[in-house]
């Protein structure tokens, strides 16, 4: 059985920092291209970010030089490290796993980002 599980949304003031983690189980993690993509109330999900397996990055416009994405591949687990974060940086955040080789996808459950004063 696939999971992957979210873990470190939270509340944070504008300005300040957040690492949502994402573990994996069930995949060969080493193999497939890592994402996080958000959702905010009324809006579509967009991507934010992605690691491809041999590291390469991809990030959103909107996030560029604020998120990065990291993986582990021995944890099985992929980051995000969000500094300078904006009200509109507030969302549900989901892990998101993609082997296109074998037409494979899983979305995690989500953590809640909410960023306020």
């Amino acid at each position: 059985q696939v999971q992957l599980v979210e873990s470190g949304g939270g509340l944070v003031q504008p300005g300040g920092s957040l690492r949502p983690s994402c573990a994996a189980s069930g995949i060969t993690f080493s193999y497939y291209t890592m994402g996080w993509y958000r959702q905010a109330p009324g809006k579509q999900r967009e991507l934010v970010t992605t690691i491809t397996s041999g590291g390469s990055t991809n990030y959103a416009d909107s996030v560029q030089g604020r998120f990065t994405i990291s993986r582990d591949n021995s944890k099985k687990t992929v980051y995000l490290q969000m500094n300078s974060l904006k009200p509109e940086d507030a969302a549900v955040y989901y892990c998101h796993a993609d082997h296109r080789g074998l037409h494979l996808n899983y979305w995690g459950q989500g953590t809640q980002v909410t960023v306020s004063s």
